[in-house]
This record gives structure tokens, C-alpha cells and sequence, in this order.
């Protein structure tokens, strides 16, 4: 696996990371746990090195989970987590305060291990919290040497530039696809000047992108993409002729979609390192050949030609969650 520097300041890392999402039944079909070890196993012997995690994913089984893997290897991952997401009942709702950076780091550290987190993030903006605020008190984390790097997720150009004044921001993670362009309206180009790094998730769409899928009910009961507006209905109906052209450009090109999808978002600047998530070894391999995937200028102006900006139909999230975005 090639390697790529995490913003003009950051540690140098695959270049192309790991999602572990998946790997806690967050779409529906039940966890396995040897099966997702078992790929991790293969990330590292792959040189896929920069695994992601959250707290909230599970909750809280997703950190345990890598905490078992990394096991006698600490040393070999370039790991990163993230805070903020709390569930309120039924709901969530997001914390950035002081207090809770803190606590939510110390519950972390126990979860994965470990002593120190390479990445912790800020999953979303707490709107109520001064960004300065819960970037300050990150920062003290590194100073006690609890963190080595801080980055923020679904941010705002402004708000990154506001908090890179508290202290340097290694990376911004957000969601950005062939159907999914929005940092391109001011969150990439801000990376850019501020030297930060970008890490795209869900690269592929949540799959969609792969064209594995191809009805609604290719989803469990439990599934989360169910409630997701660009998998219903209509939408659903319209978004699979995206997948379309995805696998038509990559027939032609030789590759399958999911690495030309993949070998897009990282044409669109060096700084940039998708996490695209499995839990499958076969997956996992073939998501690591878009790395030596070369997309010409003219590959790339095809591209660009088939998905415009706004060509996937409905939100990315459900209503209630929209507002967490771009914060």
C-alpha cells in the first residue's frame, strides 16, 4: 500500500485507510467478530494502517473490538476515534463541551487499550459550544499526552479556520463520493490552504457505489440505509442509474466500481485519504486496488462530465440529522 502525509503537518499513513463502522452491525446484519478481526489481521499484513472508530459506533463495541485487535501491535496502527455523538434516549444529540472531551477520551483510552489516541475527532459540532472551547480542551490532551493529533468531522470552512487558530488540525473527515460533492463547496479547498488532511468517508456511497445493490431489499429489517432518503423509493430508483455509469466507466477502464469510485476521491489531491469501511477480506482487497488505479486527465474529465455535483437525488441523512452537518 502506498503512503500519503496527513496534512502538510500530520504523520505519514496508508494511503488509504480503514472504516471499522461496519464491523459492529451498524447496517443491520448481525456482528462477526472472527470474520472482522480476521480482516484486520489483513489490513496490517496489506500495509492498511489507519484504522477509524468512533465511540458511538455500537455504542462503544466498535473501540472494544479494535482495542482486542491491536493487541501486541499498538505500534503498527495509525489509530483514530472519535467523540461527540451521545445518545439522548431514543435520539442523539452532540456534546463538545470541556468536561465531556475529556471524559469521553478517558472512556476511549479504555476501550482501545491503549494510552494514547493518534486521532481523536470531533465527530460533529456541538452548535451550544464555542468550537474554541472543545478544540482547547483537545489540545490539552495532547499536551498531557493523551492525544499526538486532533481532527474534526463535518465542519464548515469557517469553523475549521476558526478552531486551526486554537490549535493545528491534523484532519477533517466528511462525507464526499461520486454522489456525495458537498466539501467541494469550500471544506476541501480550506484543507488545502490550511494544510489540513482530508478524510472522505463513505467513499462508496455506504455501498451503493460498489453495485452490490439493487433493490431496497437487498437491506435487512434492521438495516439503517432503510430510513436513508437515497434509498427509497423513487430516489432509490433514480440514484441506481448513478451506479450505472459508475460500472460502465469502470468496464471500460478495467477496473471494477468500486476502485474507480475510490481511485476518484483520491485524483483530488495528495492530502486526501479515504476510509472506505468493510468487514470483509474480499472487499477489503479489492477497495486497496484503487490504489494503483491512474486516472488520466481525460479519465477524470469523463468522470466529472457523468456526475455533476448534484446528481444524486435526496438527502444524506434523515431529517433530523441533517442539521449536524457542515457545522
Amino acid at each position: 500500500m502506498k503512503t500519503r502525509q496527513l496534512g502538510a503537518k500530520g504523520p505519514t499513513v496508508s494511503a488509504m485507510g480503514l472504516g471499522c463502522m461496519t464491523m459492529t452491525a451498524v447496517y443491520g446484519a448481525p456482528s462477526d467478530k472472527t470474520e472482522s478481526l480476521a480482516t484486520l489481521d489483513r489490513a496490517l499484513e496489506m500495509g492498511i494502517n489507519f484504522w477509524d472508530t468512533a465511540d458511538i459506533y455500537g455504542p462503544y463495541e466498535n473501540e472494544e473490538l479494535l482495542g482486542e485487535a491491536l493487541t501486541g501491535r499498538r505500534d503498527k496502527v495509525y489509530l483514530a476515534t472519535k467523540f461527540g455523538i451521545v445518545r439522548k434516549g431514543d435520539a442523539t444529540g452532540v456534546d463538545g463541551s470541556p468536561a465531556y472531551v475529556r471524559s469521553a477520551c478517558e472512556a476511549s483510552l479504555k476501550r482501545l487499550k491503549t494510552d494514547v489516541i493518534d486521532l481523536y475527532y470531533l465527530h460533529r459540532v456541538d452548535r451550544d459550544t464555542p468550537i474554541e472551547e472543545t478544540v482547547g480542551a483537545m489540545a490539552e490532551l495532547v499536551k498531557e499526552g493523551k492525544v499526538r493529533h486532533i481532527g474534526l468531522s463535518e465542519t464548515s470552512a469557517e469553523t475549521l479556520e476558526r478552531a486551526c487558530k486554537i490549535h493545528q488540525i491534523t484532519a477533517l473527515q466528511s462525507e464526499y463520493s461520486l454522489w456525495t460533492r458537498d466539501p467541494e463547496s469550500g471544506p476541501l479547498a480550506a484543507c488545502e490552504r490550511l494544510g489540513v488532511g482530508f478524510v472522505p468517508y463513505s467513499p462508496l456511497g455506504r455501498g451503493f457505489l460498489t453495485g452490490e445493490i439493487k433493490t431496497p431489499d437487498d437491506f435487512g429489517a434492521a438495516d439503517w440505509r432503510r430510513s436513508n432518503p437515497r434509498f427509497q423509493g423513487e430516489n432509490f430508483a433514480k440514484n441506481l442509474e448513478v451506479v450505472e455509469k459508475v460500472k460502465a466507466l469502470a468496464q471500460a477502464k478495467g477496473v471494477t466500481a468500486s476502485q474507480l469510485a475510490l481511485a476518484w476521491v483520491m485524483s483530488k489531491g495528495e492530502h486526501i485519504v479515504p476510509i472506505p469501511g468493510t468487514r470483509r477480506i474480499k472487499y477489503l482487497e479489492d477497495n486497496a486496488g484503487a490504489a494503483d488505479v491512474v486516472l488520466s486527465a481525460a479519465d477524470l474529465a469523463e468522470i466529472d462530465a457523468a456526475f455533476p455535483a448534484d446528481i444524486s437525488v435526496g438527502d444524506r441523512y434523515a431529517t433530523g440529522m441533517m442539521g449536524s452537518l457542515n457545522g
